[in-house]
């Protein structure tokens, strides 16, 4: 019997890892600032405690980073973060760096060791490395076509593979980025990428003097010309250079989004699915799960009538970039990228959380401005259903003073007392526990309408 592939959410946070398993993740990967890719982590040692507590009386697991390549000034430090590592024994330990795998398999033998996306396994070939010195799982490069993965499974039956399905894609390999070390003196792989290829760049032109000056688009001439790129072995294939008022986005690739392949590689038994984001909100967090999560399931119950459509539904409620199939069926065509602007975009915004239920009060922590008259859409943990409500007044959770209209910011909290829900209260407390996220519509017009249908219509042919 096909054994069920696990859904893998990150966790940037303590509430981000409680909310990820609150909508369906089964486990979670998170690490702390230090000696790991995630340099803006806001876990402390007490916080990732607590976390491990969490996930392991809910069932669930944790996966922790050690993923960085070390540098002679981060090895001092290695022995005494092992040692934590041995006293919290997560689940499994993600190692990137060669050197650190060996320390941690002679001085920490009981850790199970995966290999990190990092280390940009591509092959069966490096598979069997990884797995002949002693790596129990290992993280497929996001260049990994589903052909290749194919060929993988079948060479490597006895080790855990794990694969991407969700989240922003990197223009360099698996995140070896040094576009950010040249242009902002961090590295991504200290877990400090500045995100350069998220940055608009401005043409210019330089003369034969020396002098460099702006290419002047005006209304006389620009709509005559647009710039492309043709590259040796793509005869026909052009990459537009677009630039808007605030300039061109050369760089900047789509969100990957596998949702509509999960079938492959549900069928192929990898066994665990990572969604990328560990610096995303809690909104995001809780969409992603529950989306993957109800189409997951969808998928192990009716295979023959599994439909992708409601799930994606759902993800497009998330601001995003566009989304693309990343590698997963071959090399990537200008389709995957996006250059026509870096911000994201959504008809949605994240309207708050219940941070706690005081008594039959919920306390409800905003994230975004909301006035009165307008629906909140709760989302509930399990399928894709929500609950509505609509305020004609707000109460601050402290103050108690009654407005019209709250915004968000400084920890902005109101208070939902009983009369307010269309359900009965015990019902209301059973659906929405603590942690329990909010969104709030908000369509967009215009060039941003514009885009973002674009961008879903892009998508559609890639399915096509």
């Amino acid at each position: 019997m096909l054994a069920r592939s696990e859904l893998l959410l990150p966790a940037g946070s303590l509430v981000k890892l409680k909310t990820a398993v609150l909508y369906g993740a089964d486990a979670v990967c998170a690490g702390l600032p230090d000696m790991s890719l995630r340099a803006q982590s806001q876990f402390s040692l007490s916080d990732l405690e607590d976390g491990l507590s969490y996930v392991r009386a809910k069932g669930k697991k944790i996966y922790l980073t050690l993923n960085l390549f070390m540098h002679n000034r981060d090895t001092a430090k290695l022995p005494d973060f092992v040692k934590t590592l041995r006293r919290l024994h997560p689940d499994g330990v993600l190692v990137a760096d060669p050197g650190v795998f060996q320390y941690l398999r002679d001085n920490a033998p009981e850790l199970n060791l995966f290999v990190s996306t990092q280390a940009n396994i591509c092959s069966a070939q490096a598979v069997k490395f990884w797995q002949a010195q002693g790596a129990r799982l290992c993280v497929l490069g996001r260049e990994v076509s589903f052909a290749e993965m194919r060929e993988i499974r079948a060479a490597c039956p006895d080790i855990l593979l794990e694969s991407f399905i969700h989240g922003a894609m990197c223009m360099s390999y698996s995140g070896r980025c040094l576009i950010s070390n040249y242009l902002a003196d961090r590295s991504a792989n200290q877990g400090k990428c500045a995100h350069c290829c998220r940055w608009h760049y401005k043409l210019r032109l330089r003369f034969k003097d020396g002098t460099i000056k702006d290419l002047e688009l005006n209304d006389d001439n620009k709509n005559m010309f647009e710039f492309l790129l043709e590259e040796d072995f793509r005869p026909g294939e052009y990459y537009e250079l677009a630039e808007d008022p605030h300039g061109g986005y050369f760089l900047n690739s789509k969100d990957l989004c596998l949702l509509p392949r999960l079938p492959d590689i549900l069928a192929l038994g990898i066994d665990s699915l990572k969604v990328e984001g560990r610096n995303k909100t809690e909104y995001y967090a809780a969409v992603v799960a529950r989306a993957y999560r109800s189409a997951i399931d969808d998928w192990y119950k009716a295979p023959e009538s599994w439909d992708y459509k409601p799930a994606l539904a759902e993800l497009y409620t998330l601001q995003n970039r566009g989304y693309c199939l990343g590698f997963h069926d071959g090399r990537l065509t200008a389709l995957e990228q996006n250059y026509d602007y870096t911000r994201t975009l959504g008809d949605w915004l994240f309207a708050g959380s219940i941070v706690e239920w005081q008594g039959d009060d919920a306390i409800f922590e905003l994230r975004n401005c909301v006035e009165a008259g307008e629906t909140i859409e709760f989302l509930l943990a399990r399928g894709l259903q929500t609950l509505s409500l609509a305020l004609s007044q707000f109460e601050d959770a402290q103050s108690g003073e009654i407005t019209t209209k709250v915004s968000a910011g400084q920890g902005k909290k109101i208070r939902l007392r009983p009369q307010v829900w269309p359900l009965p209260l015990a019902e209301v407390k059973s659906m929405l526990p603590q942690y329990t996220v909010a969104r709030k519509h908000a369509p967009l017009s215009g060039e941003p309408r514009r885009l973002l249908d674009a961008k879903k219509a892009e998508f559609s042919r890639a399915l096509a």
